[in-house]
């Protein structure tokens, strides 16, 4: 859903207004509305974070974050799991976890929604990538397929249910294939 203010709205008006659920996000001096997350996004969403923090949160390697805003190179996005490496992470004057990340993650997942256009959805992959991310993923519950977006080199599709996630070298440790993650879906 696009909303067009009667003018123009800055980054920094956006970042001003109340937040918005589901989320906003500012893209190209556009305010769009993210579709509400149905069953299967949620389910994806909810056990990626947890499965992902099973593995790097202890050893304080990295950490994933679900709809954490992200504001950074004009734009303020909302992707759909967000992972940080440890160090990266903005802390407040308490040393707690900062409300406001102005940074770019070391990777970005998105699951694509019935009501959600890809290339919209890969146009804010494409722009973490072009901003530093490592790895972008977009997972589509549907055909269940996962397109790769690796640095600096071409996206592939994975559509096997052995086919192994890429994941970015700081979450080597993580393993997880295509299989696995659909299989996420089924409640038997």
């Amino acid at each position: 859903m696009v909303q067009t203010p009667t003018k123009q709205l800055t980054l920094e008006e956006f970042l001003k207004l109340p937040e918005t659920k589901p989320a906003s996000e500012y893209i190209n001096g556009q305010i769009i509305q993210k579709p509400m997350p149905q069953g299967k996004h949620s389910k994806l969403q909810g056990k990626l974070v947890t499965t992902i923090n099973n593995v790097v949160e202890e050893p304080k390697i990295a950490l994933a974050f679900p709809e954490l805003r992200c504001t950074f190179g004009g734009r303020a996005i909302v992707p759909d799991v967000t992972v940080f490496a440890w160090d990266r992470i903005p802390v407040d004057e308490n040393g707690d976890i900062a409300n406001v990340f102005p940074i770019y993650p070391d990777w970005t997942i998105e699951i694509l929604s019935p009501d959600q256009k890809q290339t919209k959805v890969t146009g804010n992959i494409l722009h973490c990538l072009q901003h530093g991310t490592k790895l972008g993923l977009l997972i589509d519950p549907d055909v269940r397929s996962i397109l790769v977006y690796p640095s600096g080199q071409q996206p592939q599709i994975l559509q096997e249910a052995t086919d192994l996630l890429p994941v970015p070298k700081l979450l080597a440790e993580l393993k997880l294939t295509v299989g696995d993650i659909f299989s996420w879906l089924q409640l038997g």
